[in-house]
């Protein structure tokens, strides 16, 4: 299709099937209010007024990917207890296939559990496992990855070092998507970060990009987060690599070409989730055909979007699609 506009483009979505590879979690919170504090020891007491669960990690990605209009295919792993089944049937009310997914009793399903009196993040707690898969789990799960990949027209990698992504499943998975002329999108985390060898775009935010690289990178001075996605780009032999910078917009380097996109000002109440709105757009938008610095664009504003909703919610495709063209992605 030819994309024209940004209409054009989020018609193309429609089309996609776009395999989520990663850490899936559910995402619980209480909403409260603060008047007093505990008489049994100097914390403030939050009473419970509402409690909400939603899919998180990895599912949040493919949750944003729906948004987009395009069809996710989780593949994951999560326990054979009350909270995996909730997870599952949660997929399953949202619309979305399950046939990725696999149940173990080795392993809890990841829960972060957030305490908020407002829009204010009093306490987390989170229960999980962030060992390394079993062989069988492993096995398992490469049989579902490589049977659903070829119906799939993009793979993202949305790891949260929780166990699930190891390095046989990116090797694996990256030379045959290769193979199958299939892009691949990474989200990393500091475990496996140089594991990536042959992605077709790697993400790495600020911290990630500092700590995976072991470079002072400075996000005022272009030219020291270009000499560090560069020498990231030579390290994976991947054909993009972006870095989110947070108050400093998006860097993408593609190839010979490099672009910097400035953040835009907003009203931010909450950063979580942002980073899965940007890698879900800037799969679906290299799957239908965008170039790189439209797509970098696209992301820009889509994580900026969500960053103004308290808690993780996945990106609004109608505020999206009017942001872009008011921002004039396409002029």
């Amino acid at each position: 299709m030819t994309l024209n506009n940004v209409e054009s483009l989020f018609e193309a979505f429609s089309k996609l099937k776009v395999l989520v590879i990663g850490d899936v979690m559910v995402d619980s919170y209480i909403w409260g209010s603060v008047s007093r504090i505990s008489p049994e020891a100097p914390v403030p007491v939050v009473l419970a007024k509402s409690k909400e669960r939603r899919l998180g990690g990895a599912a949040n990605v493919a949750l944003n990917v729906q948004s987009l209009g395009a069809t996710p295919i989780p593949c994951a792993i999560v326990g054979d207890d009350a909270d995996g089944e909730f997870f599952l049937n949660r997929l399953n009310e949202k619309g979305i296939p399950n046939k990725g997914v696999i149940t173990s009793s080795e392993r809890v399903t990841t829960v972060k559990e957030r305490i908020l009196a407002g829009s204010h993040q009093m306490l987390r707690v989170d229960s999980e496992s962030d060992k390394d898969m079993s062989e069988i789990e492993q096995k398992s799960l490469l049989a579902h990855i490589k049977n659903l990949l070829p119906e799939c027209d993009v793979v993202i990698f949305e790891d949260y070092d929780k166990g699930v992504i190891n390095k046989t499943i990116i090797k694996e998975t990256i030379e045959e998507a290769n193979k199958l002329g299939i892009p691949t999108v990474v989200d990393p985390k500091k475990r496996n970060f140089l594991d990536y060898k042959g992605a077709t775009l790697f993400k790495p935010n600020l911290k990630e990009l500092r700590e995976g690289m072991k470079l002072d990178v400075d996000p005022k001075d272009m030219e020291s987060v270009k000499s560090a996605a560069k020498a990231l780009q030579e390290a994976l032999g991947a054909k993009m690599v972006m870095v989110t910078l947070s108050e400093h917009g998006v860097f993408i380097k593609d190839n010979g070409e490099t672009h910097h996109i400035p953040a835009h000002i907003r009203q931010i109440s909450d950063v979580s989730g942002a980073g899965d709105t940007v890698i879900s757009i800037v799969a679906c938008a290299l799957a239908a055909g965008l170039d790189a610095k439209r797509t970098a664009a696209l992301a820009n504003l889509g994580g900026g979007l969500v960053c103004e909703y308290v808690g993780v919610v996945p990106i609004n495709k109608k505020d999206l699609l009017e942001e872009a063209i008011e921002q004039k992605i396409f002029s």
